[in-house]
């Protein structure tokens, strides 16, 4: 990105403008989940959340205005006695001058706490992003067919293009707990693949797409993996309309929610690749339906 963009705020880079904007569009998607980011610096990253830090939730955005945002050249120590309690803390989340990743909680900080949504990562690796698209596509295809699962769980798919390869949720009328997590959607060579949706579903899109895919975690240059260990809660997920960053120096992608049709298109990996911030927050209504 370049200066006089939206990440640069009076020339300097500094994302809070851009992020406290799509706030309004995450009202309901992150409802009462807890806020994390991600803080880049020249060769690490920090990571800011709820378990660990007093925490943070959308609709405290709500505190970042034109006054706030001013103070933004300065140190925190410098200005610390102009904020109030909200705008510091969204201050040390979101420290000017850093690239930042949006992220938060999937099903809340802590162990054990109900589920109420699914998360599955399509980790691609070394495969095309075209090849995520056609996975993605058929593992949401898989999903709605599966008549034994779908006996047992109501719910509401979303897709998001993470800045790189797709995440797939399920929103689930229905909380669900830890137990049922483990029985049915985890995965392990241990596991029954007749009890395990994750790795039955990973098989039929291998079978019908050609790309070889697995469940698990372990990141692999052989095979497209479905990876829902972050669904349990304690567990973070990248956040819709969060920066993706590439090298902690370089912005390469903005997620944004896809829909079903979106996904049938041929071409739609190249609009994603273009997609920048400013274009997100024109289109932020269109894609707010979305999630």
């Amino acid at each position: 990105m370049k200066e006089g963009d939206i990440l640069h705020l009076n020339g300097e880079l500094d994302v809070l403008d851009y992020y406290s904007k799509t706030a309004s569009a995450l009202a309901d998607f992150l409802k009462d989940k807890e806020i994390a980011s991600k803080v880049h610096l020249p060769n690490f990253f920090f990571l800011k959340r709820g378990s660990k830090e007093k925490p943070l939730f959308i609709d405290d955005f709500s505190v970042v205005d034109s006054k706030m945002l001013s103070f933004r050249k300065n140190h925190l120590k410098d200005i610390r006695k102009k904020l109030n309690e909200k705008q510091e803390l969204v201050w040390e989340y979101f420290p000017p001058r850093k690239l930042i990743q949006f992220f938060y909680a999937t099903n809340g900080e802590g162990v054990g706490k109900p589920i109420e949504r699914i998360f599955i990562d399509i980790d691609r690796r070394k495969h095309s992003a075209e090849d995520a698209r056609k996975v993605c596509l058929e593992l949401i295809n898989v999903i709605k067919n599966d008549r034994e699962f779908n006996k047992l769980l109501r719910y509401r798919t979303v897709v998001l293009w993470t800045g790189a390869s797709f995440h797939v949720y399920l929103l689930l009328k229905k909380k669900i707990d830890l137990r049922f997590y483990n029985k049915y959607l985890s995965y392990g060579s241990g596991k029954n693949k007749t009890e395990s949706f994750i790795m039955k579903w990973a098989g039929l899109v291998e079978k019908n797409t050609g790309i070889p895919c697995r469940a698990g975690h372990e990141k692999s240059d052989n095979f497209i993996v479905l990876d829902s260990s972050n669904t349990p809660s304690g567990k973070l997920a990248r956040a819709p309309f969060s920066l993706h960053i590439r090298d902690g120096k370089t912005v390469d992608g903005v997620c944004v929610p896809v829909s079903a049709d979106e996904l049938s298109d041929k071409n739609l990996i190249k609009r994603l690749q273009k997609l920048s911030p400013e274009e997100v927050l024109r289109d932020l209504k269109k894609y707010k339906k979305l999630l």
